[in-house]
């Protein structure tokens, strides 16, 4: 199955029968997101939590992510 990254608009193939093939072709609103795009977003957000200044609001409270 061939997939585009949807921030770096790199396409890829992916095998067909992995799980995140299958939640594509069944779910439209999933979008892929290649492993150098998710690292540099992973490794950004940990840098901001590890700030202390990072919080998730959920229903309405305040909660601290981590």
């Amino acid at each position: 199955m061939r997939v585009k990254c949807v921030i770096c608009d790199t396409i890829e193939s992916i095998e067909d029968h992995l799980p995140s093939a299958k939640k594509l072709r069944n779910r439209p609103i999933h979008t892929y997101m290649c492993d150098e795009c998710r690292a540099r977003i992973t490794e950004k957000t940990e840098k901001r939590v590890n700030t202390g200044q990072f919080f998730v609001y959920r229903s309405g409270k305040q909660k601290e992510w981590l």
